[in-house]
């Protein structure tokens, strides 16, 4: 059975709103990505797993255990980053922090200290007057801190400026060798790039993709752009039978798409060709979901 299983999850709040049929599986120590707009059903679905709401249809299991029947038990095994922070009491960063490693039972202080370092995090300041950065900092430490074999996160690098952005998909990565699972969803196409081994992609409370990303880190369907020096050699390699993407005639320009075992073949040809310019096009994740999207439109 998979670490997290959501089967068939349906929240209806009309008018097309809420989730649809939701299914997925997470396995144990995997980063998995979930990616949509926002109103796309991410944060409907997180609250489904973390038991907060209960579903019209369908069921999330946790390790087993059903998040909407045993919602307690669930988060004794589970670390929450919400999607919008709002801290209980009127306490220091500090205190904030001692009481979550306490009420989960999980962690240490120690570690917390190092998270906070880690993050820049001053812990002897207010909760309620932190700035939305320093909000997001705190509820990743008290997350990471507690060390629990699986973390949920709804936007969880949101506030984050570019640096310590790199210092929390770190740590990521060190979770998982740890063997953590992670379910993380997310607006920032690069993170998820960098970081998660699946993704699943959500539109109008519909799941439309699941794909592994190494199918896109190496992706051995490439593209290639090349230029020629003449009409004549551009022209000749039209005729070639080679797959062609894009053509831009007035700039003699090819974009060839090419499996990986047909490159050696392409080398040689291109030989007795005279090119002004010829490099291999990079396909992100962004670049892929462009294409789902337009799929299903």
């Amino acid at each position: 059975m998979a670490y997290i299983n959501i089967d068939h999850l349906t929240k209806d709040y009309g008018k097309g709103r809420g989730i649809f049929d939701v299914s997925l599986e997470i396995n144990k120590g995997e980063i998995y990505g979930f990616v949509g707009i926002n109103g796309a059903g991410k944060t409907t679905t997180i609250r489904h797993m973390m038991g907060f709401l209960k579903p019209d249809e369908g069921n999330v299991l946790i390790k087993g255990i059903d998040a909407t029947k045993n919602s307690a038990e669930v988060k004794r095994h589970v670390s929450y980053i919400p999607g919008e922070i709002n801290f209980p009491g009127n306490s220091t960063g500090e205190v904030f922090l001692k009481d979550q490693i306490y009420l989960s039972g999980r962690g240490s202080w120690e570690h917390a200290k190092e998270l906070s370092s880690l993050f820049q995090l001053d812990v002897t300041a207010n909760v309620h007057s932190m700035s939305k950065g320093m909000k997001q900092k705190t509820a990743i430490v008290s997350a990471f801190a507690s060390d629990a074999d699986i973390l949920i996160m709804d936007e969880p690098s949101t506030g984050l400026d570019p640096l310590m952005r790199d210092v929390f998909l770190d740590l990521l990565k060190q979770e998982k060798e740890k063997g953590k699972t992670i379910f993380m969803s997310s607006h920032i196409f690069q993170e998820v790039e960098e970081v998660c081994d699946r993704v699943a992609v959500i539109r109008q409370g519909k799941i439309i993709d699941i794909t592994d990303m190494k199918d896109i880190r190496y992706n051995k369907n490439k593209t290639y752009r090349m230029e020629f020096k003449s009409r004549e050699d551009f022209e000749r390699f039209l005729s070639l039978g080679y797959q062609i993407g894009q053509v831009k005639a007035e700039d003699l320009q090819v974009f060839a798409q090419i499996h990986d075992e047909d490159i050696n073949r392409l080398i040689q040809d291109l030989k007795s060709f005279d090119l002004v310019y010829f490099k291999e096009i990079k396909v992100s994740f962004e670049n892929y979901i462009t294409e789902i999207f337009k799929g299903e439109d």
